[in-house]
């Protein structure tokens, strides 16, 4: 009897307090607040931009270097990034939790120091559902009212961006290249998971990886109809051996995406459908 007593009030005290929250992050680690966070420090711009589509921009009280949407982050205290986080400026700050992704340096240092810490990292679309959901839930906001009604209007966007394209622009085999290397966006990344919604075929398989180096040559040999390419990739303008022969070159069916722009297309957030329309319109224009 005495033993189940001390065992009843064990579990009771692990039990989260009335009106605490908890949950689950993508270190598979739980994560539990007194209260709903209010001071919140941001070290991926893809969660930056989830809070404040979420309509919680208010909360944002210092972000990483690269948060640069939408433009009233960009008065906020810039703490470092998620690898070289500045420590003692996020200290300062004061924050109830940390949004890093799983990849960053900060989480176990800013532990130590009694700072909640939440990782969350969307890869591909699903992803992307899942951290507005449970950033919905971190925030407190009614599902209907955020997390599920940001995500329809994000998917109804992707399907419009869709429906906007004739058959020949859906008849096109694109290589996105995500920054010189070449580094490509494969079926399995996000952007390749948007291609795919768009109905276009990428000519990078996801054997490869979301985000594979390819040697020149497997371009070359895979000679896409259209070359969808980041700003920051051609940079020096220099072309790869053997790229004068590709059909896309040969005829000028490449879309050179400006810095603001590949910031939308190489974020995986709330902006997809954006990112959806962009390269709508590059394969509406590169049609023939």
């Amino acid at each position: 009897m005495k033993k189940a007593l001390v065992l009843w009030l064990f579990c009771l005290a692990a039990l989260p307090a009335a009106g605490a929250l908890e949950l689950t992050d993508d270190r598979h680690i739980r994560v539990t607040f007194a209260q709903t966070p209010q001071r919140i420090v941001s070290l991926l711009p893809s969660l930056t931009e989830s809070v404040c589509a979420l309509g919680q921009c208010q909360r944002l009280v210092g972000v990483d270097r690269y948060s640069d949407y939408p433009a009233s982050v960009r008065s906020l205290p810039v703490v470092g990034g998620g690898l070289d986080p500045n420590i003692e400026g996020i200290v300062a700050l004061k924050p109830d939790v940390v949004l890093l992704a799983t990849s960053s340096r900060a989480g176990l240092r800013l532990e130590s120091l009694g700072i909640k810490v939440v990782a969350l990292e969307p890869k591909n679309h699903a992803d992307v559902r899942r951290v507005l959901d449970r950033l919905g839930a971190l925030l407190a906001i009614a599902p209907a009212q955020g997390a599920e009604r940001l995500w329809r209007s994000i998917d109804s966007g992707m399907s419009a961006a869709a429906q906007s394209l004739s058959a020949q622009a859906k008849n096109t085999r694109v290589y996105f290249e995500v920054s010189r290397g070449p580094y490509a966006a494969g079926e399995s990344s996000f952007i390749g998971e948007t291609l795919t919604r768009l109905g276009v075929k990428n000519v990078v398989p996801a054997a490869l990886g979301p985000f594979p180096r390819l040697n020149p040559e497997f371009v070359v040999r895979a000679n896409p109809d259209l070359i969808m390419i980041g700003n920051r990739s051609m940079e020096t303008m220099v072309p790869y051996p053997g790229w004068s022969s590709i059909k896309a070159v040969r005829e000028q069916r490449i879309c050179v995406f400006g810095v603001a722009e590949s910031e939308v297309l190489v974020r995986p957030g709330p902006r997809m459908d954006e990112a959806a329309r962009i390269m709508a319109r590059c394969l509406q224009d590169k049609a023939r």
